[in-house]
């Protein structure tokens, strides 16, 4: 009952996603598992630090990454704050807990020469499905927008007269961004291709399969990673990565910092930093350059 009450908040209080939810539930069920193999129990509402500690021990053994180890603490040490908000728990056993360290996780965007041959490599494509995906990778581009944003987006959240696009983040937080004319263009041909479909099964949704239905998440993935792996020898391509290339090439071209962490939705400056790194490489390029000492 109290899992079933936790996800409950986190879906109705905190305005989760599904994805979220989904994500917490598996964290928590994981360690049931290993409470109830070790210590026959099912109950995660009664355990010791100890015990935590080695699940800990048992999810390093297994090669699990350190970064994905401290996710799942923080799924079981939200649920353990939870308990103590209704008053089921006295004291949080991870109370005391310190995450493990993780080294920094430096993200490389792609270049803009690698933008500008992704693009070109969609010139004259005309079917439905190229005209969809021509507008897929313009938007993430043009906007930084997540993965699961552009999935749900409806048509209602265009206005392409006025050039915006109204995006639902995370909590529900809606902000509306600004789309650049070629968007506005790539998105106008792609809906003119997805109105003459003969079938459309989720008519709301901007973004269809070619069968009409709501596209997913994992079919944007490969998307992303098939047209970038042509002109890219990254290891990383993926949608994520596209929000960090929106966010790094506004940054190095002087956007404010506070700009930049509106028009991705993040809920402070300690979450836009980490597109900073870039950046901060190309500033010191530039000093180099022009600074009088420089070649001294």
């Amino acid at each position: 009952m109290s899992i079933s009450a936790f996800s409950d908040y986190l879906l109705f209080e905190k305005k989760y996603s599904e994805l979220t939810l989904k994500a917490y539930r598996s964290d928590l069920e994981g360690f049931s598992e290993f409470i109830a193999s070790e210590y026959e129990t099912s109950s995660i509402d009664d355990v010791n630090y100890p015990q935590i500690r080695n699940w800990i021990v048992k999810l390093v053994d297994s090669g699990i990454s350190n970064r994905s180890i401290n996710r799942k603490i923080s799924s079981l040490n939200s649920y353990y704050k939870f308990l103590q908000k209704i008053g089921e728990l006295q004291i949080n056993p991870l109370s005391k807990h310190r995450a493990l360290k993780t080294g920094k996780k430096v993200q490389v965007p792609f270049s803009e020469k690698e933008m500008a041959s992704v693009l070109e490599l969609l010139d004259g494509d005309t079917s439905f499905e190229g005209l969809r995906n021509r507008a897929i990778i313009e938007l993430f581009y043009a906007t930084g927008i997540r993965r699961i944003e552009l999935v749900q987006l409806k048509l209602r959240d265009l206005d392409l007269q006025a050039a915006t696009v109204k995006i639902l983040g995370k909590r529900n937080k809606e902000r509306l961004m600004p789309l650049l004319p070629s968007v506005v263009a790539s998105l106008n041909r792609y809906i003119l291709a997805r109105n003459n479909c003969e079938i459309i099964e989720d008519p709301d949704l901007l973004f269809l399969t070619k069968k009409g239905v709501k596209i997913y998440e994992m079919l944007v993935y490969r998307i992303i990673n098939d047209y970038f792996s042509l002109v890219s020898s990254k290891v990383k391509r993926s949608p994520h990565i596209l929000r960090h290339s929106f966010a790094t090439h506004l940054l190095n071209q002087g956007a404010n910092l506070n700009a930049v962490k509106e028009l991705l939705g993040h809920s402070s400056l300690a979450a836009t930093q980490v597109y900073t790194h870039n950046s901060i490489a190309k500033l010191k390029e530039v000093y180099a350059k022009a600074h009088p000492r420089s070649k001294k």
